[in-house]
C-alpha cells in the first residue's frame, strides 16, 4: 500500500480498533478544582488527558484558538503539549486558515515545519488558491470546512449557487484538490440529514466530524456513513474533556465507553 496521509490514517484507526479524536479545546478557567487556573495547570492537565486517552484515539485536535489568545505563554504551552503526544497518534491543528496563496504558504509553513502538525482544517471561502499551499504538503493531511456543525453554517454553506448548495462545491473542489491523497472534508455530525448525499459526492475523502457529544450528533450515523468508501473520524471535545468530576477516573471511563460504542458499531 502506498504511503500516503490517508493510507496512514486508516492503517493507524485499523491498529486501534477506533475512529475517536479528541479535541484539546482547553481553557484554564474551566480546569477541575484539583488543577491550578494557569497555563501551567492546563499543561498538566492535558499531560493527564493524554496519558489517559492515547491508547484509544486516533488523533488529537487541538484548536489553535484557545492558545493564541494566550499570546507567547500559549504558543509555548502548545509546543510542550504537542511534544507530549506520542509520535503514532495524529494531530490536528483547529485552525481554520484560509488567506490568499501567499500567505497561505506562510501559514502552512508554521503549522507543517515548525509546529509540526500532521493535519490542519482549511476555510475553502477564498477558493482553490488559498488551499493548495496545504494540500502540496503530500504528506502532511487537509480537512476542508464542507458543512458544519455550529447555526451560523445557514448562512453561507447551505445557500444554493445554481440550483446547487454551496457546501456542495466545496466538495468537488476538495475532490479536485486530492491530488496525493491528503485531502478530507470536515462534516458536522449534528446534520443527520445531510450525510447521505454528501457520501454519494465525497468520493474517498476522509471526514472530520465535530459535533459527536455535547453538541448531540449521531455518533452511530457518523461511523456507518460510507464505512466501505472511506473512514469518518469524530471529534469529541467537552464529552471528554468536560467528563464526570474531570479525574483521570472519570476522562477515562468516559473514553472507554466512546470507544467501546465505536467497536460495537464497526
Amino acid at each position: 500500500m502506498q504511503k500516503t496521509f490517508y493510507n496512514n490514517l486508516k492503517q493507524e484507526c485499523k491498529n486501534k480498533e477506533s475512529r475517536l479524536c479528541v479535541g484539546l479545546d482547553i481553557d484554564y478557567k474551566l480546569l477541575p478544582e484539583s488543577f491550578n487556573k494557569t497555563l501551567e495547570g492546563a499543561f498538566d492537565f492535558l499531560k493527564m488527558v493524554i496519558d489517559s486517552t492515547s491508547d484509544l484515539c486516533v488523533a488529537y485536535k487541538p484548536n489553535i484558538a484557545f492558545y493564541e489568545s494566550m499570546g507567547v505563554s500559549g504558543w509555548n504551552s502548545l509546543q510542550k503539549t504537542l511534544n507530549y503526544i506520542p509520535d503514532n497518534i495524529f494531530i490536528i491543528a483547529d485552525a481554520k486558515r484560509g488567506d490568499i496563496g501567499n500567505s497561505s504558504k506562510y501559514y502552512a509553513e508554521a503549522i507543517f515545519n515548525h509546529l509540526n502538525f500532521d493535519s490542519i482544517t482549511v476555510s475553502p471561502y477564498m477558493g482553490f488558491d488559498s488551499i493548495y499551499p496545504f494540500t502540496s504538503y503530500k504528506d502532511k493531511g487537509v480537512f476542508i470546512l464542507a458543512l458544519t456543525s455550529n447555526p451560523g453554517s445557514e448562512n453561507f454553506q447551505k445557500k444554493l449557487i445554481k440550483s446547487e448548495a454551496l457546501y456542495k462545491h466545496v466538495i468537488n473542489l476538495s475532490n479536485r484538490l486530492n491530488e496525493y491523497d491528503n485531502v478530507g472534508i470536515v462534516v458536522g455530525a449534528t446534520n443527520v440529514e445531510y450525510l447521505d448525499e454528501i457520501n454519494k459526492i465525497s468520493k474517498s475523502l476522509p471526514w472530520l466530524m465535530p459535533g459527536v457529544g455535547t453538541q448531540g450528533g449521531d455518533l452511530k450515523k457518523s461511523i456507518i456513513i460510507g464505512e466501505e468508501n472511506f473512514l469518518s473520524l469524530v471529534n469529541v471535545s467537552r464529552g471528554i474533556l468536560r467528563a464526570g468530576d474531570g479525574s483521570i477516573n472519570a476522562i477515562r471511563k468516559k473514553t472507554e465507553i466512546y470507544t467501546k460504542e465505536i467497536r460495537k458499531i464497526l
